[in-house]
């Protein structure tokens, strides 16, 4: 398949396979599972034969087309689903069955003018606890694989997939409705719909490949902002995103080789985003109801404004990861403070910290906990055992950009 053909696939997936689930979610009567079955035929089918044809006029159009045809032709051979299949030919729509026509959600407080958010806002259903929301929202939102999800938890691949499959069933099983809820419930899903968002960048932002997920979360941040202007969250968060996109170019180098933050060049960096970023969480700031992702936002900013690497104020950002820990205490979190000690008072004053973090087993798959001892321990100048644990870390690797660098520190001696 020619090279711009898949990408222009893949483009489309990222951009709508919410979308078009969306709608198959609606078009089934509420059948989770037959909505992704159709929507991942109709890709199937595009990748079959887009690459002889081209590219429709329309694509989405063309996709959802064939996910309704595949869904009408399931409930038709399903004879226990005649009472549905008129229940389908009766809502079949007469016009355009692109998803960007359908009219736009409206709650009591206003207009949420995309049906990606809608989604989310289902999946995020206070009928399931948070982690099944969140994970519920990924797979039908992002198109995220069972592994992918389960990654991003920590979690087994078979874990994940029981805790999906228990997701549905309750959706299913509790008829919840396909529809934004009245605004005075927003808040009350507004920490699964924010995670979910953050994990949706993070699945871009690691991989390059999947550059287009940051874009998509960055937008339907702006749009949940617009949608809950009072809510400083949700301004933390984009503001996090738009602070750590602006330093995409400078992450990698010509080879596709990670740089780390000391030796990015920093004048590859958006400063636009960085300003907007800025602002955005100084504003949520000032209200005074700090949350988890306005601290981190504030701990991207100070990484995103000091002029060099040097200048770098890592007694404050060790300071806000204290107060992180306060509000939102994890493994991942400590983790974090560790290294940020690490830099402020050196290694020996981290390495009990992350040997701590290590004795908890939480983060036993989580690569970056094995890269960060291991860095600790090669500037403290113990190489043999930063070795190990650089080993350690490359067989939990998830991205050859990853693996790259861990190899290349493998048998450094230089202490530095």
């Amino acid at each position: 398949m020619p090279d711009q053909v898949r990408d222009r696939i893949a483009g489309i997936y990222a951009d709508g396979w919410g979308r078009i689930v969306a709608t198959m979610i609606r078009f089934t009567g509420g059948d989770w599972d037959l909505a992704e079955e159709c929507a991942q035929d109709a890709f199937a089918q595009a990748l079959r034969k887009w690459p002889g044809t081209g590219l429709p006029e329309q694509p989405l159009a063309w996709l959802t087309t064939t996910a309704r045809n595949r869904a009408v032709d399931r409930i038709r051979r399903a004879a226990t689903e005649a009472a549905k299949l008129r229940e389908v030919a009766a809502t079949e729509p007469d016009s355009d069955p692109d998803p960007s026509a359908h009219p736009p959600v409206y709650t009591s407080d206003g207009e949420i003018p995309d049906e990606r958010l809608e989604l989310m806002f289902t999946c995020c259903h206070p009928a399931l606890n948070l982690d099944a929301q969140v994970a519920l929202t990924l797979r039908s939102l992002a198109g995220m694989s069972t592994a992918e999800i389960a990654r991003a938890f920590l979690v087994p691949e078979r874990t994940m997939g029981q805790r999906l499959f228990r997701a549905k069933q309750k959706i299913a099983h509790a008829a919840v409705p396909l529809r934004v809820p009245p605004g005075h419930l927003l808040p009350e899903r507004l920490p699964a719909v924010l995670q979910v968002l953050y994990l949706l960048f993070n699945e871009g932002y690691g991989d390059q490949r999947k550059a287009r997920l940051c874009q998509e979360a960055i937008r339907l941040a702006r749009v949940l902002t617009g949608l809950m202007p009072d809510e400083p969250e949700a301004q933390g968060m984009l503001a996090l995103m738009l602070l750590h996109d602006a330093r995409r170019a400078g992450r990698v180098d010509a080879d596709g080789d990670l740089v780390t933050l000391d030796r990015q060049d920093r004048s590859l960096w958006d400063r636009d985003r960085i300003a907007e970023g800025a602002e955005l969480v100084e504003r949520a700031l000032r209200r005074r109801r700090a949350g988890p992702f306005q601290i981190q936002a504030a701990i991207a900013a100070c990484h995103a404004t000091a002029p060099v690497a040097a200048d770098t104020d890592w007694p404050q950002i060790v300071g806000l990861y204290e107060r992180l820990a306060a509000v939102a205490p994890g493994a991942v979190v400590e983790l974090n403070r560790a290294v940020a000690v690490g830099m402020a008072e050196g290694p020996e004053a981290a390495l009990p910290l992350v040997d701590a973090v290590a004795a908890t087993g939480r983060l036993d798959q989580y690569y970056l906990l094995h890269a960060t001892r291991a860095d600790l321990l090669r500037r403290a100048g113990r190489q043999p055992e930063a070795d190990e644990s650089y080993r350690a870390a490359l067989a939990l690797a998830p991205t050859d950009a990853e693996r790259r660098f861990l190899r290349g520190r493998l048998g450094l001696a230089d202490g530095g």
